[in-house]
């Protein structure tokens, strides 16, 4: 079992991308290992269409995107469901 869980942030610097940086920093707990990406960088979209991101901004729990960003939004319960938050 892996001691860390990955947490990705694909984001283009919006207001809205920034409150799911906050929210996801706020709720992460010392298992989580978040990194933010930003759009503007060519490797980040390369790994958004890898990872089929249709929407910005979109976080990805253990290389999977999260439930509630493929249904089009996010939001601190969906993200807990993820697991962002709960200790390993």
């Amino acid at each position: 079992m892996a001691n860390k869980r990955t947490v990705e942030i694909f984001t283009a610097g919006c207001p809205l991308c920034e409150e799911t940086v906050n929210l996801v920093n706020r709720i992460a707990c010392p298992s989580c290992s978040v990194t933010v990406h930003s759009m503007q960088d060519s490797e980040t979209r390369e790994r958004a269409k890898e990872l089929r991101i249709r929407a910005i901004p979109a976080v990805v729990v253990n290389n999977r995107l999260a439930a509630c960003c493929a249904a089009g939004g996010f939001d601190e319960a969906g993200l807990r469901a993820e697991g962002v938050g709960q200790p390993l």
